[in-house]
């Protein structure tokens, strides 16, 4: 349609134009999305609401829909793609005004498992809930995870596997962590296609992310929590 190519960004008023980002982002338009961002930072926006009117509403809608069967990976992978290019023009500045972060999480797939699509995108849904993720990759050994628990210092530890040879392993983990008297101290949250609800509870997980929309609501269900002991 003609009229969609005439759009004009810079000439929609604010309310238009979040929500034509919201399209954007819907439809995986990363340079669209971008200069969205720009635009309102221009206009003197805070980049805390840049990230949470624009990006994380719009993502949010996103999520929703993949848990619903409406989108599908490859969309919601574009969303994503075009939500780490908003983000990468916030990050440096959200960093600078000490903008207040959901939480951080620490993720990874299991040692023996080098599947990485589902990860990525609860990586990318997570910081577009506002999370600082980092993603340690493939193929991670509990040593790894560890290590990284006690560099990064995060509240929660995501772990995924796609082989049901290789899901044994998150338990190894989590007894590694029980030995060391640091499990109480993260959320941990496993998926992945073989994984159900069974599994998390026997090898002890907090919970079992049957995709990437539910592992967002329950990091931050946990976090809630969280602050509500810590504020009780």
């Amino acid at each position: 349609m003609s009229d969609e190519e005439d759009i004009i960004l810079s000439e929609l008023p604010d309310d238009e134009l979040v929500q034509q980002m919201h399209d954007d982002l819907y439809d995986g338009m990363k340079e669209e999305v971008e200069e969205g961002v720009t635009i309102l930072l221009d206009r003197k926006w805070e980049p805390y609401k840049v990230l949470t009117e624009a990006l994380v509403a719009g993502m949010k809608v996103v999520g929703e829909d993949f848990r619903d069967g409406i989108l599908f990976v490859p969309e919601v992978l574009l969303a994503a793609g075009a939500m780490k290019g908003g983000m990468a023009i916030l990050k440096p500045l959200l960093a600078e005004s000490g903008a207040p972060q959901q939480g951080k999480m620490v993720i990874g797939t299991v040692k023996g498992d080098i599947h990485d699509i589902g990860k990525n995108l609860v990586s990318m849904m997570m910081e577009g809930a506002g999370f600082e993720v980092v993603d340690l990759g493939i193929n991670n050994s509990v040593e790894a995870y560890l290590e990284a628990l006690e560099r990064e210092k995060p509240q929660i530890l995501g772990m995924s596997a796609l082989l049901t040879t290789t899901m044994p392993y998150m338990k190894v983990v989590i007894d590694t962590m029980i030995e060391k008297g640091i499990r109480d101290d993260y959320t941990v949250l496993v998926g992945g296609a073989p994984l159900n609800e069974e599994f998390g509870k026997a090898i002890g997980a907090d919970g079992y992310c049957r995709d990437a929309a539910v592992a967002v609501d329950m990091a931050k269900e946990f976090m809630d929590r969280k602050h509500n002991q810590m504020a009780g």
